[in-house]
């Protein structure tokens, strides 16, 4: 890969350097159990609007035993979802989206897998919010990384979900 095209130098952040640990994203996110797939938040740009994360993989993953039995990969969508957790946590802490909205999935573009991720390795992974539009939508970009090889890339586009309707919504029915 072309060193220009990178959203950020991997000399400009040092993973062992924990910005945010589990207790202090989850206080951010509201993914719980299997769905927590951030561990650790390194590195913060708020003037760039960059951030880096990663993800320690390990034996125990909910999709290891079916993904693929006797040779598990991870997933392009968990590689997804760890990338918009990431995105997430970022802009629920800088407040991006303004009015207290969580932010929710809303999409994908132009996303490439280009390497193997398997347990037992760190995924890094890079973001940078490229457009907000306040109580609406923000579109961040993403690079993730195996020991300084580019194994994904993309787009995700983050929407705006009002807290109270999604946890009333959520609510069983009687």
């Amino acid at each position: 890969m072309v060193k220009k095209d990178l959203i950020l130098d991997f000399s400009e952040y040092d993973v062992n350097n924990v910005v945010l640990d589990l207790a202090q994203i989850r206080s951010y996110n509201r993914q719980r159990f299997e769905m927590e797939q951030l561990t650790a938040v390194c590195f913060e740009d708020p003037e760039r609007q960059v951030a880096v994360g990663y993800k320690d993989l390990s034996n125990d993953e909910f999709w290891v035993r079916g993904h693929m039995p006797g040779m598990p990969l991870l997933p392009g969508v968990v590689m997804c979802e760890i990338a918009a957790q990431l995105c997430s946590c970022y802009s629920q802490r800088y407040g991006l989206l303004g009015n207290n909205a969580t932010l929710g999935f809303g999409g994908m573009n132009e996303v490439r897998f280009r390497g193997v991720v398997v347990p037992g390795q760190r995924l890094v992974v890079v973001c940078q919010a490229v457009k907000v539009r306040k109580g609406i939508l923000i579109t961040s970009r993403f690079q993730a990384f195996v020991e300084r090889n580019l194994v994904g890339e993309g787009e995700i586009l983050g929407v705006a979900l009002p807290a109270d309707s999604v946890i009333t919504s959520a609510k069983p029915t009687p």
